[in-house]
C-alpha cells in the first residue's frame, strides 16, 4: 500500500536504507513547475529535480505518462501539493511502485473553503449537487492554489526544507540556510507585493481570469477576481455562467480581464468583448513561463503578475 512519509519517517528511510544516504544528488520529482523551482532552491546541489508538469502546464487536465512513472519509480522523494491539486498523483504514485517518500508541500496551511455559486446566491445555502459535482469534482471545495498567497509559500519552503534535510542530514546545514535565505526573500517579496497593491484604489481592485486560482491572493492581497471557470481549468462554464458573469462585470463596472498562460485564451477574450473590458497581460497561476519568459521562477512569477495586474488596473478605469 502506499504510504505518505511525514519528515520524520523521511529520516527514518534513510537511516533503514530505502531512501540513498550516499552524496550523489537526491533525485527528487515535483508534481509541478512551481514547487520544482522551490526544491531545486532550497535543495541546490543535493538535489537532481524532475517536474512532470512543466512551464505552461495545466495540472488539472495533465495524464501522467510512462516517464513519468519511471522517474517517480527511481526517485527518492516526490513532492506533491496536496489539496486535491493533483488528482492523478495516486494513481501514478501506486502504478510506478516507488518506495520514494512521498511529501505534501502544502501540509499545515490553512485551506480555503470555496462555497459553489449557488450557495452564493441562495441565503439559505441550498445549493446544486450536480453543479458542484462538475465544478470541483477534483478538490471538493477545498481551493489547491495555496501558493498564491506568499506567506503559503514560505510554509511550502519550511515543509520542503525539512523533509530534505531528513533525507540528507550531511548536507542539512546548508540546505537550512538555503532556505532561511529563500524564506527571507519571499517575506520582503510579500510585502513588496502588498505595497504595490495598495497604490491602486480598492475599487478597482476586481478583474476577470480564467478559471478561480487567484483566491489566496485575493484574499492575501485585497484584490476580488472573478471567474467563468470553477477551481480546476477541466469544467466547462456554462452559457448562464457566462451570461451572469457578463452582467456582473457591467453592473460592477469591472474592465479589467486577463488571460492565463496554460488556459485557452477564447474565452475571456469573448467576456472583454461581450462587457466592453480591456484585456490585460498574462497571468501565471498554476504554471511557471518557460525560463526565457516573465515568471521563470516562483518569486519572478509574483513580480509579473503583480506588475501586469497594476498596470492594467490602474489604466482600464
Amino acid at each position: 500500500m502506499l504510504k505518505k512519509l511525514s519528515v520524520a519517517a523521511v529520516a527514518a528511510a534513510v537511516m533503514l536504507g530505502s531512501l540513498p544516504a550516499f552524496a550523489e544528488p537526491l533525485k527528487v520529482v515535483a508534481s509541478f513547475s512551481i514547487l520544482g523551482d522551490m526544491v531545486r532552491e532550497i535543495g541546490g546541489d543535493a538535489v537532481s529535480v524532475t517536474t512532470l508538469v512543466g512551464p505552461d502546464g495545466d495540472a488539472h487536465v495533465y495524464q501522467p505518462t510512462p516517464s513519468d512513472a519511471q522517474a517517480v519509480a527511481g526517485a527518492g522523494m516526490v513532492i506533491l501539493n496536496g489539496l486535491g491539486f493533483e488528482p492523478w498523483s495516486e494513481r501514478l504514485l501506486s502504478a510506478s511502485g516507488t518506495r520514494a517518500a512521498v511529501v505534501t508541500a502544502s501540509q499545515g496551511v490553512t485551506p480555503r473553503e470555496m462555497a459553489d455559486e449557488d450557495e452564493d446566491h441562495d441565503e439559505h445555502g441550498k445549493h446544486d449537487d450536480h453543479a458542484k459535482h462538475e465544478d470541483h469534482h477534483h478538490h471538493g471545495n477545498t481551493d489547491p492554489h495555496a501558493w498564491q498567497d506568499l506567506k503559503n509559500g514560505q510554509m511550502y519552503v519550511a515543509t520542503i526544507a525539512k523533509a530534505l534535510e531528513a533525507a540528507r542530514p550531511a548536507e542539512a546545514s546548508a540546505i537550512a540556510a538555503r532556505a532561511e535565505s529563500y524564506r527571507a526573500r519571499l517575506e520582503t517579496l510579500d510585502g513588496w507585493v502588498r505595497s504595490e497593491l495598495a497604490s491602486i484604489p480598492a475599487a478597482q481592485r476586481k478583474l476577470i481570469t480564467s478559471h478561480d486560482a487567484f483566491g489566496y491572493f485575493g484574499a492575501a492581497y485585497g484584490v476580488e477576481f472573478l471567474a467563468p471557470m470553477g477551481l480546476s481549468t477541466e469544467a466547462e462554464p456554462t452559457p448562464k455562467d457566462v451570461a451572469r458573469l457578463v452582467k456582473q462585470m457591467k453592473a460592477e463596472k469591472v474592465r479589467a480581464v486577463f488571460l492565463e498562460n496554460m488556459s485557452d485564451p477564447r474565452l475571456v477574450k469573448q467576456l472583454a468583448k461581450d462587457a466592453k473590458g480591456v484585456v490585460g497581460g498574462t497571468l501565471y497561476a498554476d504554471a511557471l513561463s518557460a525560463a526565457d519568459g516573465p515568471a521563470a521562477t516562483y518569486e519572478a512569477m509574483f513580480r509579473s503578475n503583480v506588475k501586469a495586474l497594476k498596470d492594467t488596473l490602474l489604466a482600464a478605469q
